[in-house]
């Protein structure tokens, strides 16, 4: 078995919590080379994790032969630009999510991805739902809910409410696009079960407009919202129903409620996951237990790995889906933006 050579661009948090040790876990393959935004970054990066090739620009790294895939662990504004030079280079591809700065961005690295359909194109899933997802397929599957009526996507928290707390990068359009909030996380998960929206509707809100730079102190403008609320037009005369937000205190983790004519499902993702569904006749939801055999979990990494060996295929997410979830968060922003559906 060819030992996989992996080079990380942009080896931050995430890819020390989940990458890193889900690479190291899958037998045949080795990390070889790291590169970060600067060179004492991408030396502590090397060091820490024993890589062997350091290089100071991301263009080195696509480029290096031993360098088999690329995880791009950036930020979005990033993604397209090393996505697309490193399928150019025959390199398969692990991207962070968000998948883009914006829709256009993702559609040319879907059809990069498609010029090339010998190699991998996989942007990292949203966490939620893959624990309980085959269950809530069975009963969709089954028929469950009967006619689907209304979806609502609740995702809230306080982490945006103080406004003291500095600037993140994830406010700046220019590293982070359209993107806003777990918008795009939770909706990546709703079209695993559910048709895309035809119709959408959104406004939004930023309740602190400038916030200090974490490193100069200087204040600068948040260009992402605080506050999202969205409502959609779904296949089947359906509606939907978001609320998003970063600034209020004891509102909804984030969940997704999906009601028919004949039932109800309740996905939660937090404090832990689980599934409640109730039919229209009874009383009251109640907790599915989720079968071991058929309990999902994180192994994104396997997965690449095994559909680069041929052995497996990428289920979550394929360059197709993110383009998807990338349509509908411009479009929300878009709709914000002009007050228009």
């Amino acid at each position: 078995m060819k030992t996989i050579g992996v080079g990380i661009v942009g080896l931050g948090a995430n890819c020390r919590l989940r990458h890193v040790p889900g690479l190291r876990r899958c037998p045949g393959v080795e990390i070889v080379a790291v590169c970060n935004r600067s060179p004492q970054s991408t030396a502590d990066a090397a060091r820490e994790f024993g890589i062997s090739r350091t290089w100071e620009r991301w263009e080195q790294l696509v480029a290096e032969p031993s360098v088999d895939a690329v995880v791009i662990g950036t930020w979005p504004y990033l993604h397209a630009p090393i996505a697309i030079a490193a399928l150019e280079a025959g390199k398969h591809v692990l991207t962070e999510a968000r998948m883009a700065n914006t829709a256009a961005e993702a559609r040319r690295m879907l059809q990069a991805s498609l010029a090339r359909p010998d190699l991998v194109a996989q942007v990292v899933p949203s966490p939620f739902g893959l624990e309980i997802h085959r269950v809530v397929v069975e009963y969709l599957a089954a028929g469950f809910l009967g006619q689907l009526r209304e979806a609502v996507v609740l995702g809230t928290n306080a982490s945006l409410s103080d406004p003291t707390t500095p600037l993140h990068w994830r406010q700046s359009a220019e590293f982070s696009g359209v993107n806003m909030l777990a918008l795009g996380i939770l909706h990546e998960t709703l079209i695993r079960w559910i048709p895309d929206p035809t119709r959408v509707m959104a406004q939004t809100a930023i309740f602190t407009p400038q916030r200090a730079d974490g490193q100069s102190g200087k204040l600068l403008p948040v260009e992402t919202p605080d506050s999202v609320q969205v409502l959609t037009e779904l296949p089947g005369n359906a509606r939907g129903m978001y609320h998003l937000s970063g600034a209020i205190h004891h509102g909804p983790p984030p969940q997704i409620h999906l009601y028919g004519s004949a039932g109800t499902l309740h996905c939660e993702f937090a404090p832990r996951e689980r599934l409640l569904a109730a039919a229209a006749d009874e009383p009251r939801l109640r907790e599915i237990p989720i079968p071991a055999d058929k309990r999902g979990g994180w192994r994104v990494e396997e997965e690449f790995i095994d559909a680069i060996r041929g052995v497996g295929r990428v289920q979550f997410t394929d360059f197709a889906t993110g383009v998807r979830y990338m349509e509908f968060t411009e479009a929300v922003a878009c709709s914000a933006a002009s007050n228009a559906s």
